[in-house]
C-alpha cells in the first residue's frame, strides 16, 4: 500500500488514479499531517509519496515518523529545497513538481525493490 499525502486535490486524485492504474494500492490522498499520521497509526505503508506543504503545515513530522518506521519516501513538491530534503532524508527520492507519473512510478518501483 502506498501512502499518498497531497493537499492539492486535483493533483492528488490524478496521482491516485494513475498509481492505481499502474497496479498499486493507494491509501489517501491525505491533505494534512494530522490525517496522514492517523492513517499510519493503523497500517504501515510500503512507501509514501509526500507533498511538503500541507493544509496544517509542513510534512516533516510525518516524514520523520515514516523514516523511523523505515518506510521509503518520495517527496513530490514544487516548493521544497532538494538539498535540504536530501540532507535530512538521505534515502528519500525527490520528484519536483511538475513531474510525469512515469518518473514518479520509476522512483517508486526502484524504492520498493531496494527496500525488500
Amino acid at each position: 500500500m502506498i501512502l499518498l499525502v497531497e493537499d492539492e486535490m486535483i493533483i492528488a486524485f490524478d496521482l491516485h488514479d494513475r498509481l492505481a492504474d499502474c497496479g498499486y494500492e493507494v491509501d489517501g490522498p491525505y491533505p494534512s499531517v494530522a490525517r496522514a499520521m492517523s492513517a499510519i497509526g493503523e497500517v504501515r505503508p510500503e512507501a509514501a509519496i509526500l507533498d511538503v506543504q500541507l493544509t496544517d503545515g509542513d510534512v516533516m513530522p510525518l516524514a520523520d515518523r515514516l523514516a523511523e518506521m523505515n518506510v521509503p519516501i518520495i517527496f513530490h513538491s514544487g516548493h521544497a529545497k532538494p538539498e535540504f530534503l536530501k540532507q535530512r532524508y538521505p534515502d528519500a527520492a525527490i520528484c519536483a513538481k511538475p513531474c510525469s507519473v512515469g518518473t514518479l512510478e520509476d522512483s517508486l518501483r526502484s524504492m520498493l525493490v531496494h527496500s525488500r
